[in-house]
């Protein structure tokens, strides 16, 4: 397009407010994302933290920008430790599993794979190294082979959160441990427990604390000053508190200069907790619905504002990306006998009429949306399906008869529009690999799943609806397609030919009946549960620091 790019602001946490961003090195960019705890499945909150800073990344990239992104898996904690205790397996091959089937999930969602990926076991030395100079430097202690982080030795405690220490309730959730010098004091590294995975330390074997981590990992590839640091808003804190406390202390140098956090997902207004059962596994959601569906849905939300999880939000999305394809598909077909004419043709063709038009605002509208705090729901929700209608549009006039030079104006423009829709679907990462044709199929393969029918049950139902209709009977017709509707399939006439996509299912009406016979006539059959929801990035509840390392990113 040959127009400057519009500046990048993004919500800086610890400044409050949105800011223009500018990188310690000029066209190079820093981004450490806190990672997933390995002991089980991710679920749907992780997709939307990891999501949201895979878009960060692809547009950093569209921007013409060198991007290091780094995001580190912890792979030994508490949880890792009682999971494999109670699966009776050894706690770094169950990580080590759990990391791969993240990896296999990220991949389904078309997150793009960060620079590195660091584990927590394969930077023990450094993670050491950084407690001996945070001792050294006054801010932490051993106590009995612990070491824990002096919070009073490190006044600026609390200036990401902005809480207090003195705000807090020491020991609401557990019992404080009196050997800290104040119950705020978190672990930088913890002793041995018998059957534990442990290194040996300047304090007694042991292993690292959840907090340190991020800190070391963060160092080792960024350096003490880095751009970016994202992950949930819940690790804001203690989590992100504590690695600043730690990272300062053992550098006072270290410096992040924006701190981005994404907002939970919720189930009817409450946050995700395995106690009540109310949370998805990414794989729960994807065994049903395409990948594409899923980050269309996390996409819908901007990633600072709550969303809640829904089936009937999934399967609005999964309706929206078979849309996307579909119109895509439809454009390459139409475009197949005309689009080597249209690049050959010795008079340049030019745009229809409303052509320009429709392409520069497609473009403008992405730049300066994701340029304003990455707000991809106007993209998803006004400026795509704009360009989809003008398609459609547009396709609807190649089927009237043409001119040869007004053929290939609309071939010019719906050549151009489909490569500008592409490369928004690309940086936003609803653009597979695939062909358009093989994802409509993956869709209808979903759908086919969802509704617990095989292709050959629909195809017999059309021609059961077919015969019907040659037999005049419309009300059975009629039934079979409602039916099929009820069950996300739907029928479409097309010609004289009907054919079938998936959809949004279609609730039918009740009947009316008497009371006391619909009591007599109502069938046995349960109805479906839905799981409520997923919060972020992980479980811990704690308000205080008291709780260290317990928590699952």
């Amino acid at each position: 397009m040959g127009k400057k790019k519009p500046e990048l602001q993004l919500y800086n946490s610890m400044a409050r407010e949105k800011q223009v961003f500018k990188p310690i090195v000029e066209g190079k960019v820093s981004m450490y994302v806190c990672g997933v705890t390995s002991y089980d499945f991710s679920h749907i909150g992780h997709a939307r933290a990891y999501v949201a800073f895979d878009v960060l990344y692809r547009y950093l990239r569209y921007l013409d920008y060198e991007v290091v992104y780094v995001r580190n898996f912890t792979d030994v904690d508490d949880k890792i430790i009682r999971r494999a205790n109670e699966v009776g397996e050894d706690p770094r091959a169950l990580s080590g599993r759990f990391c791969q089937e993240y990896l296999n999930d990220m991949a389904d969602l078309q997150c793009l794979i960060p620079t590195h990926q660091p584990r927590v076991t394969d930077h023990v030395d450094q993670i050491k190294d950084m407690i001996a100079k945070i001792i050294s430097n006054g801010c932490a202690y051993a106590v009995d082979g612990d070491v824990f982080f002096s919070v009073d030795n490190f006044p600026n405690y609390g200036k990401l959160s902005g809480r207090k220490l003195e705000d807090n309730r020491a020991g609401e959730r557990v019992a404080v441990d009196t050997r800290k010098r104040n119950p705020f004091d978190f672990a930088l590294w913890k002793s041995a427990k018998p059957g534990e995975p442990q290194w040996d330390s300047p304090w007694g074997p042991g292993r690292p604390g959840w907090h340190i981590e991020c800190s070391a990992m963060s160092a080792q590839y960024l350096t003490h000053k880095f751009d970016i640091h994202g992950g949930g808003e819940d690790l804001i804190f203690p989590h992100h508190e504590n690695e600043i406390a730690q990272s300062c202390a053992a550098c006072p140098e270290s410096n992040v200069n924006y701190w981005i956090h994404n907002g939970f997902i919720n189930a009817n207004g409450e946050k995700m907790s395995k106690s009540l059962g109310n949370y998805y596994t990414i794989r729960e959601v994807t065994e049903l619905y395409h990948p594409l569906a899923l980050r269309h849905f996390l996409l819908g939300t901007h990633y600072r504002s709550p969303v809640n999880f829904s089936i009937p939000q999934t399967e609005i999305s999964s309706e929206a990306v078979f849309y996307i394809y579909q119109t895509l598909q439809d454009c390459v077909d139409a475009l197949s006998a005309l689009r080597g004419e249209s690049e050959t043709n010795s008079k340049p063709a030019r745009y229809i009429s409303g052509g320009q038009e429709c392409i520069t605002k497609l473009h403008g509208d992405f730049e300066t949306r994701l340029a304003d705090d990455l707000h991809t729901p106007v993209i998803l929700n006004a400026a795509l399906p704009e360009a989809f209608r003008f398609i459609n549009v547009t396709l609807n006039m190649l089927k009237k008869k043409q001119q040869k030079q007004q053929q290939l104006s609309i071939a010019k423009t719906l050549i151009d529009l489909e490569k500008e829709i592409k490369q928004v679907l690309d940086v936003i990462g609803l653009l597979s690999n695939l062909t358009y044709a093989e994802v409509l199929q993956q869709l209808k393969d979903k759908a086919l799943r969802r509704a617990g029918v095989t292709e050959d049950d629909v195809l017999r139902s059309i021609e059961e609806r077919v015969l019907a209709r040659k037999n005049k009977e419309f009300s059975k017709g009629d039934q079979i397609r409602s039916d099929l509707a009820a069950k996300g399939i739907a029928l479409m006439d097309v010609g004289k030919e009907t054919i079938w996509r998936p959809c949004v299912p279609v609730q039918q009406e009740k009947p009316n009946v008497p009371a006391q016979q619909e009591k007599q006539e109502k069938p046995n059959v349960p109805a479906r549960q839905e799981k409520p929801v997923i919060p972020i990035e992980k479980e811990n509840p704690s308000p205080t620091p008291a709780e260290d390392q317990s928590s699952d990113k």
